[in-house]
């Protein structure tokens, strides 16, 4: 959170009154907290002695003059200046220990932004009490425990709406984030956030897919690839290809070698299969290639993973076995190549990549994937509950998604659909951006008609057509 903090410092040194900006935060959360309010209800704010305690006792004062029924409770023994004259101001009931009284919402002031560690002593024991309440929570900034990059400490609180101050956060999308924060509300206060990552929403995808004009074939949309692997695995690239022709590309093609092509005779009527006989070129002669849905781990696949790295000028998505073939073999080979590359792995698979463990990579995330990114040329998509995309000079967050996605297929789906996205001519970057946003989305949608329990890969690409409509209305 050095970003939010280093723009509290310039918006201060640039003459604005340190408490001026406390008070425009508490106009805000004030207004969040009143709408949740119910007729007849009160709420209690929980504040800690910091600018976030100062936030709470500001938004208490204001609405106890509009003549809610408010009250603080406040364990802290040391307060910030901006903090100890808010509390100098307030006048309603200020609670040295935990009422017995229930209180219809509570409002988390404990923390805000920069905890890295987990709560200890009075805050532990109030972030314990707010998540036993059975109270709507309120979150100003951050659900206290919650650190910089969505790494929820034990304990946390888990907020049912969360109003984000000044600017949308990392924290509020990636790892536990988005289940603790709740719906997260933007509060604008006049900060000016510095460059960070980018947080795609509809309008940026709309962007993408244009209307068409009439006068257009095929040929105007590009050619995608997908390479079929291992007979045994017939279902990944399968799913891949069905879900490329969801994308808007002229032609999919589904490349086999035998026994794999006897297999895909008549299976997908729509897709181009061309048999491999160990002969590239005719694989070269499309805009996008995607490798390693079901292919298996081989010396042969890392060495057709060299082969398209040398020889091809396309966009190359490595997905699943292909990732897992440069975690055994070496992935040195991507800082030499002709082609533009992505990358698609989740967190294990990023893991092996980078010998790094999974938890460390999940607190540190954008760092690490931006170093990858930038120390292999390549555009990565880092594959979570919220997904990383970086090719080392912007950074985005794709927070569109559902757990009806943790199933077996979906990284096929989404290895498909984003390589027909790309045949369409469109840069890596944008591409996995895009895809990730309406592949998520569809999703959402799959899990709202069947549910996250029953909903699989193939209801998902039934979903993209709805997802990109969505778009346009």
């Amino acid at each position: 959170m050095e970003q939010i903090r280093r723009a509290d410092r310039e918006k201060i040194l640039s003459g604005t009154d340190a408490f001026a900006l406390m008070e425009r935060t508490a106009e805000a959360l004030a207004g969040t907290v009143a709408e949740q309010i119910p007729q007849g209800g009160d709420a209690l704010f929980v504040c800690g002695g910091g600018n976030n305690g100062g936030d709470g006792f500001c938004a208490a004062e204001i609405l106890r003059k509009k003549g809610f029924d408010v009250a603080v409770l406040c364990l802290a023994e040391r307060f910030s200046d901006e903090c100890a004259r808010a509390k100098a101001a307030f006048r309603g009931e200020i609670y040295g220990r935990i009422p017995r009284r229930r209180f219809s919402v509570l409002v988390d002031c404990l923390l805000g932004t920069g905890i890295d560690r987990a709560p200890e002593g009075d805050v532990k024991t109030l972030i314990e009490f707010i998540n036993s309440s059975g109270s709507t929570v309120i979150a100003c900034d951050l659900p206290s425990g919650l650190g910089e990059n969505g790494v929820a400490f034990s304990p946390c609180v888990r907020a049912d709406l969360t109003l984000a101050i000044g600017g949308l956060k990392n924290a509020h999308f990636l790892a536990d984030g988005r289940d603790v924060c709740g719906e997260v509300r933007l509060a604008e206060i006049g900060l000016t956030l510095p460059a960070g990552a980018e947080i795609w929403e509809k309008e940026d995808v709309k962007k993408l897919f244009p209307k068409r004009k009439s006068h257009v074939n095929k040929g105007n949309f590009g050619a995608a690839a997908i390479f079929a692997g291992n007979p045994k695995y017939t279902g990944a690239a399968f799913l891949a290809a069905e879900a490329c022709l969801r994308s808007g590309a002229g032609y999919t093609k589904l490349f086999a070698e035998e026994p794999f092509y006897s297999l895909a005779v008549g299976k997908l009527p729509s897709v181009v299969l061309q048999k491999y006989e160990n002969d590239p070129q005719e694989l070269f002669q499309s805009d996008a290639i995607a490798l390693g849905s079901g292919a298996g781990v081989s010396d042969e696949l890392y060495q057709m993973i060299q082969k398209i790295l040398s020889d091809f000028t396309g966009i190359l998505l490595l997905d699943a076995d292909a990732l897992n073939a440069l975690s055994r073999f070496g992935v040195g080979i991507l800082k030499k190549k002709e082609c533009r590359v992505i990358l698609t792995p989740h967190l294990k698979e990023f893991s092996r990549l980078t010998g790094k463990s999974v938890q460390e990579i999940s607190q540190h995330a954008i760092e690490i994937a931006v170093k990858f990114a930038k120390d292999y040329g390549v555009c990565l998509v880092l594959k979570d509950n919220s997904t990383i995309v970086t090719d080392g000079d912007r950074t985005a967050i794709i927070h569109r998604g559902s757990p009806a996605l943790a199933k077996g297929g979906s990284g096929d789906v989404l290895c498909g659909f984003l390589a027909g996205t790309c045949a369409r001519g469109v840069s890596p970057f944008e591409a996995a951006c895009a895809a990730c946003y309406l592949f998520g989305r569809a999703g959402e949608l799959a899990a709202e008609k069947m549910g996250e329990y029953s909903s699989c890969a193939s209801d998902v690409i039934g979903f993209l057509p709805s997802a990109i409509l969505e778009l346009f209305i």
